[in-house]
């Protein structure tokens, strides 16, 4: 399972367990591979019989796309799966990975969905669709304003209409209805923060902190999510500073790739000797949220967001 929508590669794996476990396939692993993932451990694991089942499924959740050692593992193991074992890939990949010759043995071999992106002139018809297996009508301009609200985040608007088909099944929505009981979730999220902040966009990214401060949030979750990102464009352009193409900067960094397009108009806007000087700012910041150095600490994270975003403050 594989595609650039979180949301759409995790649907299908659930519904690969289900037909597994309709299928007799008791026994489930599940690995999460990581760097120094030990393959060895992984393929003498695979070949042994389950004591308790002999019908498996066997999981590998991949966090981007794996280096040469790794694909060439992943290679032989669609080529030549285990007996009585169905093996499962979740990761996600652009579509310049999804060529890549070990995919191509999963497809040859097995079978291989693509997640495909919903983009934003799609997004009304696929919530309108899916209100209505649990039989909720959404009007045209209504669907248009959930999708304004979630922005494209799929995830955001699963959540939403999950929580319209509990609270409100049966229903027919309009746009006043939607405007009423629809939470704002683009705003109150750390990645979409980060995002904003990323892409330029100084007054979304303020709003946004807002909304999280008035959600509660703790400092140090926000500090990490632009602490995180901070750190990656610091090697992602040190990396292409030295000559390693930008697919390869971005694997070595290790940037999932729905992160990757506000990191790449970041690149364009922020040169190494800032995005230090942010950083430095960040571990400030996290000192004073954390009681070490005098300070406010919502004060502070605002100043960073608003620098990140291009305000021109002093450090």
């Amino acid at each position: 399972m594989t595609g650039v929508e979180p949301l759409l590669i995790d649907e299908s794996c659930d519904r690969v367990r289900a037909a597994a476990r309709d299928a007799g396939y008791a026994d489930r692993e599940v690995h999460f591979v990581e760097r120094g993932f030990d393959w060895d451990a992984l393929l003498a694991d695979a070949m042994s019989l389950s004591l308790f089942a002999t019908r498996r499924l066997i999981e590998l959740k991949m966090r981007g796309a794996p280096d040469v050692v790794s694909a060439k593992v992943l290679a032989s193991l669609a080529a030549a799966p285990p007996a009585d074992t169905v093996l499962l890939v979740a990761v996600e990949l652009d579509p310049k990975q999804q060529k890549a010759a070990w995919v191509g043995e999963f497809e040859r071999n097995g079978l291989l969905v693509l997640g495909q992106p919903v983009e934003r002139d799609r997004l009304p018809e696929w919530i309108r669709l899916r209100l209505a297996r649990s039989n909720v009508t959404i009007e045209a301009d209504a669907a248009e304003l959930l999708a304004d609200r979630v922005e494209g985040n799929l995830l955001a608007a699963q959540q939403e209409i999950a929580r319209i088909a509990l609270l409100h099944p049966g229903a027919r929505l309009d746009v006043a209805a939607v405007a009423e009981i629809v939470a704002d979730n683009a705003r109150y999220d750390v990645f979409e923060l980060a995002s904003a902040a990323m892409h330029g966009n100084a007054s979304r990214a303020l709003r946004i902190l807002a909304g999280l401060r008035g959600e509660g949030r703790e400092p140090p979750l926000i500090l990490w999510a632009l602490l995180n990102d901070l750190r990656s464009l610091s090697q992602i352009v040190h990396l292409a500073g030295h000559g390693r193409s930008l697919d390869d900067a971005f694997r070595v960094a290790n940037v999932w790739s729905s992160r990757r397009p506000s990191l790449q108009v970041a690149m364009g806007r922020l040169g190494l000797p800032r995005i230090e000087s942010l950083i430095l700012q960040a571990a400030r910041v996290d000192r004073v949220a954390k009681g070490s150095l005098r300070g406010e600490a919502w004060v502070e994270i605002e100043r960073l967001v608003a620098r990140i975003a291009g305000v021109p403050l002093a450090a």
